[in-house]
């Protein structure tokens, strides 16, 4: 009897891990909600009319209407502040010093050999629960190569060396390798045609960037204009923790969404969860979506033609008038949840700074770029990958006049150029088709 119920079961398990015969997936996997990610918004898809609202000012012809789609994603509900990206500054700082106190106080302590399940690690990675004694005799002269040499300081202060917090990251360029593909199988190659028929080593980059903002922005970018208070202390000093980080060049903001990734999937790896989406900058047409709210034909974030309300108080921070930069309530930069929120609860979408996107900039982009999440980017030649090139920047700043507030006027500024008037917010795309899928 005992044999025959065993039969039995072998029999009922053999028939439900093969379906009956019928296609049925696999079986067992657990149900999984996309997370919302702290301080950020999601976005619905939808379609807007992309570009100008009004006429072009300056007649400079670099946008047309013209109407695209984009998909679910998630937006910072305001810009990155100063303190957010002091937590990215100090991460670096933190490695860099846990790699010289493994090298010159104790491996064991500062570095991982194994994993969870005792396997060797090749490389050791880095042993985040070791705390750094700064003050500690031995880790004073161990770290001592991390601050300004003697001849270097200010009066006599110890301070870290800026030039030191080098960051090397890694990112693939998925665009290069359908094109190589592309490229060899126009040529014959027909093993090519295949995606695992090439070798991925060939397209994982690597770069290397200080990721120390540019605190001389505020002088170099005005002529006889006294900004050293700003330089001096805007970035590092708490009275500014929660304004929006300036000074950031495209590829530290790059760098800034890879190494937030990084952070995020780390941790839900190894609390077991499933990975998400990559943080990134936002595409142009994302950008311009988020900065809508809803609204589809309104020249600004809070619609309406008009950039003051009925009180007759401006409703972001720019250069009104002919320069009274106080009229608006601010002066430079103000905190980044200052003013309202348009209607997606985004704040200061037109003004404050103007935002980094991670497109290229062309004047005729809109002419031949998909509707369908559009995403123009220049086609580096190989031969000379650090070309300089324009990124888009929306959205505005401090000292722009209010034609750049506009949700639809675009401009540019080199990718290697750090401003005092431009910061930048993180996007992440929506893993699913919308939140209402299964309702």
């Amino acid at each position: 009897m005992k044999r025959v119920l065993v039969l039995l079961s072998v029999v009922v398990l053999y028939a439900c891990s093969q379906g009956n015969g019928e296609l049925i997936g696999v079986q067992g996997r657990e149900e999984w909600y996309q997370p919302d990610p702290f301080g950020m918004l999601f976005i619905p898809m939808g379609s807007y009319n992309m570009g100008p609202s009004d006429q072009d000012v300056p007649y400079s012809l670099t946008a047309q209407t013209r109407t695209v789609s984009v998909q679910a994603f998630y937006i910072d509900q305001t810009e990155i502040s100063n303190n957010e990206y002091r937590q990215f500054v100090y991460h670096i700082r933190d490695s860099i010093a846990r790699k010289i106190a493994a090298e010159e106080i104790d491996e064991d302590e500062f570095l991982n050999a194994e994993n969870a399940f005792g396997e060797e690690l090749d490389p050791p990675t880095l042993n985040w629960y070791a705390k750094l004694k700064w003050d500690e005799p031995e880790f004073r002269e161990a770290l001592e190569p991390m601050f300004y040499a003697p001849g270097e300081r200010f009066m006599g202060r110890r301070e870290l060396d800026a030039r030191k917090l080098q960051y090397t990251y890694y990112w693939i360029d998925y665009r290069r390798a359908a094109r190589r593909e592309s490229r060899d199988a126009l040529h014959g190659d027909e093993g090519a045609r295949h995606p695992f028929s090439v070798d991925r080593s060939k397209f994982i980059i690597r770069d290397v960037i200080n990721v120390y903002p540019d605190t001389l922005a505020w002088i170099h970018d005005f002529t006889y204009s006294y900004n050293e208070p700003m330089t001096l202390n805007y970035f590092w000093h708490p009275a500014y923790d929660d304004y929006p980080v300036v000074g950031v060049s495209w590829k530290q903001a790059t760098a800034f969404c890879i190494w937030r990734t990084q952070l995020m999937n780390d941790w839900l790896m190894n609390g077991g969860s499933i990975i998400v989406n990559p943080f990134r900058l936002p595409t142009e047409s994302e950008w311009e979506y988020a900065a809508r709210g809803g609204l589809d034909l309104s020249p600004y974030p809070w619609g309406g033609p008009y950039i003051r309300n009925a009180r007759g108080c401006f409703l972001g921070n720019f250069k009104p008038m002919r320069g009274n930069y106080i009229d608006d309530g601010g002066f430079h930069t103000v905190k980044i949840n200052s003013y309202n929120p348009n209607d997606y609860g985004l704040y200061c979408m037109a003004g404050n700074v103007s935002e980094w996107t991670s497109n290229a900039f062309d004047e005729s982009a809109y002419n031949f770029a998909h509707d369908l999440n559009p995403d123009y980017l220049y086609d580096a030649k190989e031969e000379d990958p650090e070309v300089l090139k324009r990124k888009v920047i929306r959205g505005g700043s401090w000292k722009d006049v209010g034609y750049y507030l506009q949700t639809g006027t675009r401009t540019y500024e080199y990718q290697d150029t750090a401003k005092c008037y431009i910061g930048f917010r993180c996007v992440m795309t929506y893993l699913g088709r919308a939140k209402d899928d299964n309702l």
